[in-house]
């Protein structure tokens, strides 16, 4: 398996993992059932005794093998995604360790591969049985007897299907924690204030409760800083006992301390409310201090609202501060409640890693190479003369007379204006009265930003323009548009009412328009009892000469007045005519059957062959060995007449 093989980048592979992408594992009897359900379906059904021999030993190998990959394949797909511990970080085979228990995990997949080569081997028997099967029976006998013994194999797998099922589940759950990235680990005991700092830095949303063990595992948030992007692990609470004695919940927490190269953060609380005095917090900081090897490390005194270290006793601070310095530890005050000093600690904690990775870098080998390639230039100065930046004297005379803003005093001015901006209310109307927006107006005269909008423009008064008989012009004008509109209407109506025809006309076209009705009703009856289009039939010339007459012709403009229409029609008429005659004279052209060969032979003989090889379409399409079965849905010959005990289910 290339993807799980270890090789030297395979720390960056794993910090890249998914978790929820492995595959569900079926119970035992749903595989069962997706196995042969997917053979009955994939390969063909029928067969019949009266093939021959070589072809039903195919058919019942294909099934043996069939159910043999498909088995093959599946229990393959859950060895090679579920991640194997010897390959992956070492953090994350811990975590499976402490969560699963490393034992059983392994033996499980065990059992899975050792089913595997039983499946493939049980397989490679009944290929080489059925090959000597000399009838249908004995074939079918062997492939039923391999498909129960692979059933039989999968049956066994029923705890280790389910307990890896359950493994899934919980992997899918696990946050996604890159162990090579900037990380902060927060850690102490609980009920200390861990998961209300990850909530005030980072975007999580972890549970906060005012009783022990609120967090059971691992919460991971993000930040920024630096415009880098930071991990940090809310840790579950940490009681002051033996390792051997620590639970669970307890050793996710030691998990990630022992092999995450992260900033650590021991929280404290002062004050008690907690339930953990400061000798148990210091006690539990010197129990798994050897976890806080080679990583920068921050004690941090949280709830600094309720009780400040100055509160303490001498005793007990020097006592903090003796334990802090012998750790390489700074100590630095916090109150999640007030914010106070919440950003100061991310700060520190975040430079303390940077620094601690760049002295890591700088110790390396490979530092060491590079810096001796690397030369720095350094420009030597080649005679004493000052050479200042040029100025313009018009940008220094404009500075003189205040005229010019500097990039200071533009930043000292919008921050003044932001401060009054914020202290604004904007519920309250007459608070808004003292904010000036004309303030940053870039105007070519300064003096114009107060002026009465729009009274002035490019300096000059706006109203010396202004026409006081604007209005009453603007009116004219609509009245005169509104008498043209109404003008060209008038005229438009006049128009149409000229166009008038005489009552011989009106009586010869209404003639026309009935006659061409009854054509129209006749052509749609033949055209239904026949199913045939109907031909279109021509006017007839005397028709078409009336109605040229009486001013009614197809056509309209001036090629209505020419008399000679109908002679053009009746022209048009004959030339179809003759067409159509000469059509039905003309020679059909002959088809040379030698379509490209030699001669004629040779076009035969090709013709034969194609008939040969080329097999015709089969179009009554009689049921194959390759289509399922769709039995009678409703089989009345097998459940009708006298039944007898156990005698009513028939197949």
């Amino acid at each position: 398996n290339h993807f799980f093989g270890f090789t030297k980048n395979f720390f960056w592979r794993m910090a890249t993992y998914n978790f929820k992408r492995l595959p569900v594992v079926p119970p035992s009897k749903d595989f069962v059932d997706i196995v042969l359900s997917k053979t009955n379906r994939k390969t063909p059904t029928i067969v019949h005794k009266g093939y021959r021999i070589s072809r039903l030993r195919s058919f019942y190998m294909r099934k043996v093998k069939f159910t043999q990959t498909t088995i093959h394949d599946k229990l393959s797909e859950i060895l090679q995604l579920f991640p194997k511990l010897e390959n992956i970080h070492p953090f994350y085979a811990d975590l499976i360790n402490v969560l699963y228990d490393r034992d059983h995990y392994k033996v499980a997949l065990g059992q899975v591969n050792i089913v595997r080569r039983r499946v493939d081997q049980i397989s490679s028997d009944y290929v080489k049985y059925i090959k000597f099967g000399d009838s249908l029976y004995q074939c079918k006998q062997l492939k039923r007897a391999a498909l129960g013994r692979m059933v039989t194999a999968l049956k066994k797998l029923t705890g280790a299907l389910g307990y890896l099922e359950q493994v899934r589940q919980h992997l899918s759950r696990l946050p996604s924690i890159d162990p090579n990235t900037r990380t902060l680990i927060i850690t102490g005991f609980p009920n200390v204030g861990k998961s209300s700092f990850i909530n005030k830095i980072t975007r999580a949303d972890v549970d906060v409760k005012p009783y022990a063990f609120t967090t059971k595992s691992l919460f991971v948030g993000h930040t920024d800083y630096r415009y880098m992007p930071w991990q940090v692990i809310d840790t579950p609470g940490i009681l002051d006992h033996p390792l051997e004695d620590r639970n669970t919940i307890e050793m996710q927490a030691v998990t990630a301390l022992a092999h995450l190269k992260a900033c650590v953060l021991y929280f404290m609380d002062l004050s008690g409310t907690c339930g953990y005095g400061v000798d148990a917090q210091l006690s539990l900081f010197k129990n798994i201090k050897p976890l806080f090897g080679n990583k920068p490390l921050l004690v941090v005194i949280n709830k600094a609202d309720l009780y400040r270290l100055a509160d303490l006793s001498e005793e007990d601070r020097q006592n903090i501060l003796s334990t802090a310095q012998a750790a390489g530890a700074e100590v630095v005050e916090m109150s999640c409640e007030s914010d106070e000093g919440v950003g100061e600690v991310k700060t520190k904690a975040c430079e303390m890693l940077l620094n601690f990775r760049l002295n890591a870098k700088m110790k390396n080998k490979a530092y060491e190479n590079i810096q001796n390639r690397v030369y720095v230039a350094t420009p030597a100065a080649r005679d004493d003369t000052v050479r200042p930046a040029f100025i313009p004297e018009s940008v220094l005379r404009a500075r003189a007379e205040g005229r010019v803003h500097t990039a200071e005093s533009r930043k000292r001015a919008k921050q003044q204006r932001k401060d009054m901006e914020m202290a604004l209310d904007i519920d309250n109307p007459t608070s808004l009265e003292n904010l000036d927006l004309r303030a940053t107006w870039d105007l070519k005269d300064p003096s114009w930003k107060y002026d009465a909008i729009p009274e002035i423009v490019n300096g000059h008064n706006v109203l010396d323009w202004v026409d006081p008989d604007i209005e009453a012009k603007l009116r004219e004008l609509e009245e005169e548009e509104e008498e043209k509109l109404l003008e060209e209407a008038q005229q438009k109506l006049s128009n149409k009412e000229d166009f008038q025809l005489g009552s011989v006309t009106k009586e010869i076209a209404q003639k026309f328009r009935e006659r061409g009705k009854l054509q129209a009703l006749v052509r749609s009856v033949n055209r239904t009892k026949g199913n045939v289009r109907a031909k279109p039939k021509l006017q007839s010339v005397a028709n078409i000469a009336h109605m040229n007459r009486a001013g009614l012709g197809g056509k309209r403009g001036r090629s209505a007045d020419k008399p000679a229409f109908a002679e053009d029609r009746l022209r048009a008429a004959s030339r179809m005519s003759a067409r159509t005659a000469s059509l039905k004279r003309a020679r059909s052209v002959s088809v040379d059957a030698r379509k490209g060969l030699k001669n004629v032979p040779l076009a035969e003989r090709a013709k034969r062959l194609s008939f040969a090889k080329v097999k015709v379409r089969n179009k009554s399409a009689p049921k194959g060995e390759g289509d399922r079965h769709i039995p009678d849905l409703k089989p009345k010959h097998l459940n009708s007449g006298k039944r007898k005990l156990n005698n009513h289910t028939r197949r």
